[in-house]
């Protein structure tokens, strides 16, 4: 057996933990730097996404006097959003319902259509919002529900593929608009939209970041045109009138 001098082994002992460590230290820095790579990529994806559909059907956006010059469209689209207790309206779905009603009264389309949230664990958002547009004049036979708009996209796909509607004007706050244009329009429908900012709503921020990830997820479901998990009965006002016409999810 070789033997080294005490000096020698301890320096070689030494030189061999150096070595450790630095090998440690580069995979460190490899996996940090590989992940550093992957979140700035899926960074930049998430950027475009919302970049991109942010920016889709700029021209579609109209102001009410311009919404008034549309011609054949077959329903105004109201998107909901939760109400309080006791069907309590907030201000930010106030003020998509008072647009959607001025544009009825403006003769912009014969219907309005309330989608919502009636889900179980809701109160029952499309009876609050039917009786808010009833009360703003709309007569009641012009007021139709879809109980089942548990997300924009459903609610647009739902106006198309249920309620058979082909030429729509959204109405809700500007910045969901472009997102609800950009689903209509990969989903075939011809849409414009009127945005209902009467206000300013004190939680931009929140709102803001809730965007971001919800253009996301439309994004890849509009690349599939995904099929809502409640379709319901195909029902369409273009070729009926009446409330006691309809289907048991359009009765608020």
């Amino acid at each position: 057996m070789k033997h080294y001098p005490a000096g020698d082994s301890h320096r070689f002992l030494d030189s061999a933990m150096v070595s450790r460590h630095t090998k440690r230290r580069r995979r460190r820095f490899r996996l940090t730097a590989a992940l550093l790579c992957v979140l700035l990529c899926v960074g930049a994806g998430v950027a475009g996404i919302h970049f991109y559909v942010g920016r889709a059907e700029g021209d579609r956006v109209l102001t009410p006097e311009q919404a008034s010059a549309l011609r054949d469209v077959d329903c105004i689209l109201v998107l909901g959003s939760p109400v309080g207790s006791g069907g309590a309206i907030p201000p930010l779905l106030e003020n998509r319902l008072r647009v959607g009603a001025a544009l009825y009264n403006a003769q912009v389309a014969p219907v309005l259509l309330l989608s919502g949230d009636d889900g179980k664990d809701r109160s029952n958002e499309t009876a609050a919002m039917r009786q808010y547009a009833v009360d703003a004049g709309v007569p009641s036979q012009d007021v139709y529900v879809d109980r089942a708009g548990y997300s924009t996209y459903e609610s647009i796909y739902r106006a198309k593929q249920v309620f058979g509607a082909r030429r729509v004007l959204i109405v809700t706050q500007g910045f969901h608009l472009p997102r609800a244009l950009y689903i209509a329009q990969r989903l075939g429908l011809e849409s414009w939209g009127t945005p209902s900012d009467l206000q300013d709503y004190g939680n931009a921020s929140y709102l803001a970041l809730r965007e971001y990830a919800a253009r996301c997820k439309d994004f890849v479901l509009c690349i599939f045109k995904a099929a809502p998990a409640d379709t319901g009965e195909r029902y369409s006002f273009l070729e009926n009138t009446g409330d006691d016409t309809l289907p048991a999810e359009s009765r608020a």
